[in-house]
């Protein structure tokens, strides 16, 4: 069991990264956004064009890596949407046993499926180095292939809570140890 928390311990730290890495994509955004705004109509005060496609198609572009890349972040801190009427009156050894049964029955194929049905829309995104059909816009095929990234890595999150919930449910594992500080 000791492995398998260790092999835990490094899924953590991963998308505690990643996580950590999806703070700076936000202000971005929100810097990108701003100056969307602004140079619209500063733009316009002055005669030129001060904003483009191609930034208001980065900061809609940073928005997905927000939300798919912070997921698996979301799921190792406990934040993701659960429907905890089932949970609330179950003891920690058998909650942690239905998050395990919920994560390889449900959180996992899921994840599988929708790699499954999105890789071949994502191949002929590449295949035809697919862009923006708007004047100045970016690329999608690099952003298209973050879905697979982003489910990979709640694939691995979702092992790596498994691992944590099954040494709960053995009790190898004291209930509040579950989440693990970000320092590992």
């Amino acid at each position: 069991m000791e492995q398998l928390l260790r092999i835990s311990r490094i899924i953590d730290t991963l998308n505690e990264w990643v996580g950590r890495l999806t703070y700076w994509l936000v202000l971005l955004m929100v810097l990108i956004g701003v100056w969307n705004v602004a140079g619209r109509y500063l733009g316009r005060s002055l005669g030129q064009k001060l904003t483009s496609n191609a930034l208001l198609e980065s900061q809609w572009y940073l928005f997905d890596l927000v939300f798919l890349l912070g997921s698996a972040y979301a799921l190792k801190h406990n934040e993701h949407v659960r429907v905890d009427i089932f949970q609330r009156n179950l003891s920690p050894k058998w909650r942690a046993m239905a998050n395990l049964i919920g994560t390889v029955f449900f959180l996992i194929p899921f994840c599988l499926m929708v790699i499954y049905f999105s890789w071949e829309t994502i191949v002929n995104s590449w295949s035809i180095l697919e862009t923006s059909p708007d004047p100045d816009g970016l690329p999608r095929y690099p952003i298209k292939s973050i879905i697979i990234v982003s489910f990979g890595l709640l694939i691995v999150q979702g092992i790596s809570e498994a691992i944590k919930n099954l040494a709960i449910f053995t009790g190898y594992l004291a209930p509040q140890e579950q989440h693990h500080d970000s320092s590992l």
